[in-house]
């Protein structure tokens, strides 16, 4: 059954033994960041946490709870989206783009379940009160102080909202996106959107200020986990993050109409903060930030965002992460999005066997790729055509390995690869955009990338020398000790499927 509210799947995760209540009184001002620093670095990312007693900026003792860390392990993030393996949901979509309509009647009634299901996903109106809007701040009443912000790292800028759905709409096509930026408070009623050039809300904006037209936009936080995840999935610009939310919890998303625009927002929402970008307004200062790099984004200059109401639950929780040095809550979060979207990857690239980003590379500087290599060239191939998918193109290294290679696990990975490369034979740099937070490109978002070819090398590829075996046991010897394995003695906990 699909959970519907952010509440529901807090109850989830205490029950399954996810979840600590922390009943101590902590500061939003930079002690709550570092006990949920202390947690995520965790083996397997800690536990939830859901703070049940917050202290505000200003010393005032917070209304609601705040919740960290609940996406941040394997389990709760395959909790979250309702499926014991995050690969469930790509076998679907698998199951969906090879679905082809079979000859006879028979065949075409049998598909019709399946036709039915994509049809059940699509967001819908909610008739009546929602419940995201019990409770409605507007005029004086607006008060962004109030809110549990939280500040996280010594030099930021200021208190930030870190996990919110940022829900906007292009003007020319009419098209919603749903993202995820980082939001810094500037006062009690006005807020700096941290949308980078790449992003979709971004293009929403510049189109926006070419009409000198004034910019709705509202900010969800909390609401079914699906569509908490769907903001930071980097779908195309076409698709409907809630209609996709809808496909990943297999039940419509329910939407209703805003309070101060026309908008739609999640109905389930715990809270929507809705407001106006004034094209004509100057740019403010946002920053800086301690980011998911692990160093602090510098300050930079951004859209005002002037808050029109705060709606909410009348016992809402208050959702939030913490980014910084890795390994935190965004790795897991990043993970589904690996998992989920290989088999669209492997749609316009259909040697690509399984892809890895480690937590250490932050996405965008280091992705394994493994392949079923079949002529010369292929795993240049796959680089060039990786670097030409969406937000791919902002991966600074790519290292392609071999179909066998496990590239989820990085420690064999790189073994591989660094016993397979010749440097000057296998590396190839290019020119492209790069991340905004990399603070190393030679320039703002523009720099040079590399790609290492790791696979066995062909001789088509002027390597004329023998390729060794990788060194195995055979199986009969493997079958005879497993076999006289209990006997010897030796710590049991080295298991077979640890060899």
């Amino acid at each position: 059954m699909a959970i519907d509210t952010l509440t529901e799947f807090v109850a989830d995760l205490d029950r399954a033994g996810e979840l600590v209540r922390v009943t101590q009184p902590v500061s939003l001002d930079r002690e709550m960041c570092e006990i949920a620093d202390r947690v995520m670095k965790q083996p397997g990312g800690g536990q939830a946490l859901l703070f049940e007693r917050p202290i505000l900026i200003n010393g005032q003792p917070s209304a609601c709870p705040v919740g960290i860390n609940l996406f941040g392990s394997m389990r709760r993030m395959s909790m979250s989206l309702g499926v014991q393996s995050l690969d469930e949901i790509g076998r679907r979509i698998t199951e969906l783009m090879e679905m082809k309509v079979p000859e006879g009647l028979i065949g075409k009634l049998a598909l019709l379940p399946r036709l039915l299901e994509v049809g059940k996903f699509p967001p819908r109106s909610r008739r009546g009160d929602a419940p995201s809007q019990e409770i409605v701040w507007q005029g004086d009443r607006i008060d962004l102080d109030q809110l549990p912000l939280m500040k996280c790292w010594p030099q930021d800028g200021g208190p930030y909202i870190t996990f919110p759905m940022v829900i906007t709409r292009d003007p020319k096509r009419g098209i919603r996106n749903v993202g995820m930026y980082r939001i810094m408070q500037t006062g009690k009623t006005t807020l700096a959107m941290h949308w980078q050039r790449h992003k979709v809300g971004a293009a929403h904006w510049r189109e926006m200020a070419e009409r000198g037209e004034k910019m709705p936009v509202c900010i969800a936080l909390g609401a079914d986990p699906p569509s908490m995840y769907s903001a930071s999935a980097p779908l195309p610009p076409t698709v409907d993050e809630f209609l996709f939310a809808g496909f990943l919890r297999q039940k419509p998303v329910s939407l209703t109409k805003a309070v101060t625009c026309d908008l739609d927002v999640p109905a389930e929402a715990d809270f929507v903060i809705e407001g106006e970008i004034d094209p004509a307004e100057p740019l403010v200062t946002e920053g800086p930030f301690g980011d998911h790099t692990g160093f602090y984004s510098l300050a930079d200059l951004y859209p005002q965002v002037h808050v029109k109401a705060i709606t909410m639950r009348k016992s809402p929780i208050f959702p939030a992460t913490i980014v910084g040095r890795p390994p935190m809550e965004d790795f897991y979060l990043g993970h589904a999005t690996e998992r989920i979207f290989l088999p669209l990857l492997k749609m316009t690239i259909p040697e690509i066997v399984d892809y890895h980003m480690p937590a250490e590379g932050i996405f965008h500087n280091l992705v394994f790729v493994s392949i079923k290599k079949e002529y010369p060239g292929q795993a240049y191939k796959v680089m060039n055509a990786l670097w030409g998918q969406g937000l791919m193109s902002l991966a600074k290294m790519l290292v392609v390995v071999d179909a066998w290679v496990n590239v989820r696990d990085p420690q064999e990975a790189w073994w591989v690869a660094l016993n397979n490369i010749d440097p000057q034979r296998d590396a190839r740099f290019t020119m492209g955009p790069m991340d905004v937070l990399d603070h190393s490109s030679r320039a703002f978002t523009y720099g040079s990338k590399i790609g290492f070819d790791a696979t066995r090398k062909l001789p088509e590829e002027g390597f004329t020398r023998d390729w060794p075996d990788v060194i195995e046991m055979d199986d009969e010897t493997k079958q005879k000790v497993d076999a006289m394995w209990s006997r010897l003695g030796i710590d049991a906990r080295v298991t077979k499927a640890a060899r």
